[in-house]
């Protein structure tokens, strides 16, 4: 038959028919049938992976953290007080925002009172670079400043340790939360915690230690609460970022709690919470109360005069006793190596200019222009006096002795003490050239005491109390310190 008569009526793609049945396609083996058997035996085995040591740690790890918290801290329920909760923790946390904003404040003046950028005698912290950015010469107007801002520092200080702790306490269950770190910003969050924690404690427990004249620090204690402020304070400012709007939401809330298991409640509110014995406004009060027993007992070294007997936990021992030298003191003549040959009849006071010298011997400076101020002593530890009244030389005719008298330049201040820190400072030019500073020799109409610098002092308006060098034996006017 011609191609024209193949498949007509039929299309191109089906076969013609052979009169045959055409096969069936074969089913599928049945699965475990000697054929599949076969088939499954030819077919590639798939590679063993092999797991290094990191590998089976972290396998480890996941089988660990999914099957849950640990027994202990690490479960909610192990918490139990009933309350703890967002309300409560948001009001101590406003507090301590407040609060160490000022200690933050009033510690950063208290460096600048010492001029560190003036001479390196003057400063405990060499390599601060950007961190002492904010510096300026600290004035000698109001005389009063240093007292008041070191003395609303260290009070405010132990006024806040028990908000601090009761602060703590509200957010502890937090510390032991499940797992440990979720995430990489979970761990950048759980970091800043540890040095917000770690940086509190540091600066808490260093300051109060200095407050009672314990300096068992592995170096300075300027050195180590300079750096520890910083660290302690980057974190705060991180912790306040994230979690301000949260507690300004929850004291704006009544102090009921949400339930616990919700977004707000987490680490915070117990899911099985004992049976309540005070309310949260009762604990507020009482960590309140704490804080103000810890005022009433502390103020009084910052105010001083008769206030000085409430304060129970100012250092003691370092009363000199009553009469015109009965006030506080820290360096006594015996704890810096002063001996009698050091401020007897051979004592001088060297005074020094660009190439000049004069030295003067005790009976010299008391025939010299005498002048009267009225001063306080602040100290670091919080502790000062009342004005006392000092008379002496003035620092301007000193340096009038050696050809500085108009202008006078900044001065090195050199003590005869052979140990203890602050054995001279730098002054500033103002500092040298205010009327009430003086090179004082007597104290409220009496020679000065052995423990308060015999022979001579200086008497410095507005400086820190180690500025106010006792046993002076030098001083250097326009040179290079």
């Amino acid at each position: 038959m011609g191609a024209s008569g193949i498949g007509q009526g039929q299309p191109d793609d089906v076969p013609p028919p052979t009169g045959k049945e055409p096969r069936k396609p074969d089913a599928p083996p049945a699965a475990g049938s000697p054929p599949a058997r076969a088939a499954d035996a030819r077919k590639p085995a798939p590679a063993k992976v092999r797991s290094g040591p990191l590998t089976r740690l972290r396998e480890a790890g996941s089988a660990a953290l999914g099957s849950g918290p640990p027994p202990g801290p690490a479960r909610p329920e192990f918490w139990r007080s009933p309350l703890r909760g967002p309300w409560l923790t948001a009001v101590f946390g406003l507090v301590l925002l407040f609060g160490i904003t000022v200690l933050f404040v009033t510690g950063l003046l208290s460096y600048a009172a010492y001029n560190p950028d003036l001479a390196a005698v003057n400063d405990q912290t060499p390599n601060k670079g950007w961190l002492g950015f904010y510096l300026f010469s600290w004035p000698t107007s109001p005389y009063w400043l240093y007292r008041l801002t070191q003395g609303v520092h260290v009070t405010l200080g132990i006024v806040l340790v028990p908000v601090l702790l009761a602060k703590l306490w509200s957010v502890i269950p937090k510390l032991f939360e499940w797992p440990p770190v979720r995430s990489v910003s979970h761990a950048l969050e759980r970091l800043s915690l540890l040095l917000l924690v770690g940086g509190a404690g540091f600066e808490f427990v260093t300051g109060i230690l200095n407050v009672q004249l314990h300096y068992n620090f592995p170096g300075s204690f300027y050195t180590l609460h300079f750096y520890g402020a910083w660290v302690f304070i980057g974190a705060f400012v991180v912790h306040v970022t994230f979690r301000l709007p949260r507690a300004l939401r929850a004291v704006r809330e009544r102090p009921g709690e949400p339930a616990a298991g919700t977004e707000e409640a987490v680490g915070l509110v117990s899911p099985r919470p004992a049976a309540p014995t005070i309310s949260r406004r009762g604990a507020l009060a009482m960590v309140g109360l704490g804080s103000v027993a810890l005022l009433v007992v502390t103020a009084g070294q910052s105010i001083g005069g008769w206030w000085r007997r409430t304060a129970l936990l100012a250092p003691h021992g370092r009363d000199p006793g009553s009469g015109p030298n009965g006030f506080q003191i820290n360096k006594t003549a015996a704890s810096v190596g002063i001996r009698p040959s050091d401020v007897g009849p051979a004592w001088r006071l060297t005074v020094r200019g660009p190439g000049r010298q004069v030295d003067l011997t005790y009976e010299q400076l008391l025939a010299m222009p005498q002048h009267e101020s009225a001063l306080p002593i602040a100290c670091v530890e919080g502790w000062s006096t009342p004005d006392q009244r000092w008379g002496g030389v003035r620092l301007t005719d000193l340096a009038a002795l050696v050809g500085l008298g108009v202008n006078t330049p900044e001065a090195l201040v050199e003590s005869v003490q052979r140990g203890g820190s602050f054995s001279s400072a730098v002054l500033s030019d103002h500092q040298v050239r205010d009327s009430r500073s003086l090179l004082a020799v007597r104290v409220n109409g009496a020679t000065l005491s052995a423990d308060h610098g015999y022979p001579a002092r200086a008497i410095i308006a507005g400086a820190p109390g180690v500025h106010n060098t006792k046993w002076v034996t030098r001083l250097t006017f326009g040179e290079p310190a």
